[in-house]
């Protein structure tokens, strides 16, 4: 493959996602790049929201993973399915009717500004590591893929691929970020979709055959009812329902983009047609994988040791220049899908929660400003560090504590809903650190107290639990539900 096309082509990428950012921000105010002005039309939305939902580690993952657990994982995305349901049913309403922008605004109503400001700490955390994780693992395929070749040092690109996401969202937020998604999505599905008819067109498959290949290969075994399996069709269920309503109805990054929707009818209409395009997306994923594999077994390619390898390395050695490319394309549009839209996330939380700026006062549009170059420096050197690090296991298990963080915030937000009680608001933030750390501790060893029972994502589902309780034993003597209806933005 030409260095000089990759090169052509990628710039030509991130020019067109410049000119987007370009054309939606001609009337710009300075309340669009927190809200869109509550203006995005909801199919856009809800296309452009699979590119955010699949970063650059699972369009690598999901495929590879296929050769490990087979499809056991569609039992986690049916429960996904049902996760966004809940967030239609129940969090949209919620937090559509109050005109939110930060959504941990509502915490702070509920139980005070300790609860808001640790909801929005935990939040920020999270997806500060977690993006720069998921840029760290795709830019290192970009960088022996191509960047290595033309004598482009690591840093090099981080902090270049940062500057073009801080250009296209500076101004447009997300309002931009709505239709770069949407973009992005359609380079995610080409890229997938082609792969597919490319590895069919090697195992002179058409489109029944390939399904009954698939079908018939071990590899298509969706169903594990080893209850101390971490693939337990009933665990993976529940974990997909949990880590839904966390990683998406508790989470800035991607309820900011549903709130920009025109009314709550087109908030929940978006909800519905996300799941369900959802749901088509990792079925073309789990396809791809099982075809990879039964290619690579028929052909006699020996596979890389990691899965996560597996995708990238016969992309780019056996399926031709058009298929490389795309590939490239492809796991470019997935991580910066997620990037640019962690990054204007976490400005916002930042702004409306620490800062408490007003999203309409433009004389506040520097600290904006500030906060979001703030957050693109952070992301440069977090990113940079991990390479600096030079142990993968090290940095995964990081990316995996970190997710625990999510555990806090179900505990409050259920907490919130379903009970009446205040909190003595000086305890709170202690039990919101504790119960992830009880949770890590209890996953490290569960396989010795709990009889060979070993977790898997439900993990999330403990750490939610444990905070609860923990809410539950700090709670104040007097109780008395806070009115909702009385939040100020």
């Amino acid at each position: 493959m030409s260095t000089s096309l990759v090169l052509t082509v990628l710039l030509a990428y991130f020019l067109l996602l410049i000119l987007v950012g370009f054309v939606t921000t001609r009337k710009v105010n300075s309340e669009m790049f927190f809200t869109a002005n509550r203006n995005s039309p909801w199919y856009l939305v809800a296309f452009g929201m699979i590119g955010t939902t699949l970063s650059g580690v699972t369009f690598i993952s999901i495929p590879g993973e296929v050769g490990n657990t087979h499809w056991t994982y569609l039992t986690l995305v049916f429960g996904n399915c049902v996760g966004y349901i809940v967030i239609a049913l129940v969090l949209l309403p919620l937090f559509y009717r109050q005109n939110l922008v930060s959504i941990y605004s509502w915490l702070g109503t509920r139980f005070g500004e300790k609860a808001r400001l640790t909801g929005s700490f935990f939040f920020i955390l999270s997806q500060l590591v977690g993006a720069s994780f998921r840029l760290f693992l795709v830019v290192g395929v970009l960088q022996l893929a191509f960047f290595d070749a033309i004598g482009v040092p690591f840093w090099l690109t981080v902090f270049i691929t940062i500057v073009f996401v801080w250009i296209y969202t500076v101004r447009g937020g997300i309002k931009t970020i709505v239709w770069t998604d949407t973009l992005q999505t359609v380079f995610i599905l080409i890229s997938v979709g082609l792969t597919i008819v490319v590895v069919n067109k090697a195992l002179d498959f058409n489109f029944f055959s390939a399904i009954a290949a698939i079908k018939e290969s071990p590899l298509s075994r969706v169903f594990d009812f080893d209850w101390r399996s971490g693939q337990n069709t009933v665990k993976q269920f529940l974990a997909g329902v949990a880590i839904t309503v966390c990683l998406n109805g508790l989470d800035q990054n991607m309820m900011q983009k549903n709130l920009t929707c025109r009314s709550l009818r087109d908030c929940k209409t978006n909800m519905f047609s996300f799941s369900f395009l959802f749901l088509v997306t990792n079925v073309l994923f789990l396809m791809l994988g099982a075809l990879l594999y039964i290619y690579a077994e028929r052909e006699g390619v020996v596979l890389p040791g990691k899965s996560d390898d597996v995708f990238p390395f016969l992309s780019l050695n056996y399926f031709g220049a058009t298929a490389g490319l795309f590939f490239l394309l492809g796991i470019t549009a997935a991580a910066y899908s997620s990037v640019d839209s962690s990054l204007t996330a976490l400005t916002t939380s930042f702004c409306i929660d620490f800062l408490k700026i007003d999203p309409g006062n433009k004389e506040e549009k520097k600290k904006r400003i500030g906060v979001h170059i703030m957050f693109s420096l952070l992301m440069i050197f977090v990113v940079v560090l991990f390479r600096e690090l030079n142990n993968s296991s090290v940095i995964s298990s990081l990316f995996k504590a970190v997710g625990y963080t999510y555990g806090p915030l179900l505990g409050l937000f259920t907490f919130g809903l379903t009970t009446k009680y205040q909190v003595r608001e000086k305890y709170l933030p202690w039990v919101c650190l504790l119960s992830p750390v009880v949770s890590y501790v209890v996953n490290c060893y569960s396989e010795q107290l709990l009889f060979g029972y070993k977790f898997g994502f439900e993990i999330l589902l403990l750490n939610g639990f444990l905070c609860y309780l923990g809410l539950l034993f700090i709670r104040a003597k007097r109780h008395k539900l806070v009115p909702v209806n009385t939040l100020k933005v």
